[in-house]
């Protein structure tokens, strides 16, 4: 599967940078779900449940309290107040 790199961050700093297959995020009009070669895009994000998806099939969920998401086909970047990682599945 074709990878993107991800870039989430908060006013305390980098969350996560790196390869990602997938990230799921909840938009303005209900729930995103981003590939490699998605369409540009900028909207903002709403508080809610957040998935990571690693290229070695690790799915990190995380919750997230709102910000703005911007999409370039190979670039994506979340900005968010507060982000935690909360779980890790297999």
């Amino acid at each position: 599967m074709k990878t993107f790199r991800l870039q989430i961050a908060t006013p305390q700093g980098k969350q996560y940078d790196g390869e990602a297959t997938q990230l799921s995020v909840r938009g303005l009009e209900g729930e995103l779900g981003i590939l490699a070669g998605h369409i540009p895009l900028v909207t903002a994000v709403r508080e809610g449940a957040c998935r990571v998806y690693t290229p070695d099939g690790v799915c990190r969920g995380a919750t997230v309290s709102g910000g703005f998401l911007t999409v370039k086909p190979d670039f994506v970047r979340l900005l968010a107040a507060e982000f935690a990682f909360t779980e890790s599945e297999q």
